[in-house]
């Protein structure tokens, strides 16, 4: 995927366009893997899908680490 996302970003993303965006969608991810890989440096994004819904505790569980996750990464980006 990073090679495609450099080929449209040199060939083919015209005046005014932002870089191109890649979307891996998987059933399970490991984000202590995809942190390390910084993907998101490379414009590379991961999302986790579901095919039906799971019991509410443990949406709700996944909710509240995701956002617990995603506030420590703003609150590093507010170090940097």
């Amino acid at each position: 995927m990073e090679l495609y996302l450099r080929y449209l970003e040199k060939f083919e993303q015209e005046e005014g366009e932002e870089s191109p965006v890649g979307l891996l969608m998987c059933a399970e991810g490991n984000y202590e893997q995809i942190e390390l890989l910084q993907l998101d440096k490379s414009g590379i994004r991961v999302a986790e899908y579901i095919t039906e819904l799971p019991p509410k505790e443990i949406l709700q569980n996944k909710l509240h680490r995701l956002i617990e996750m995603e506030r420590k990464n703003v609150e590093n980006r507010l170090d940097d």
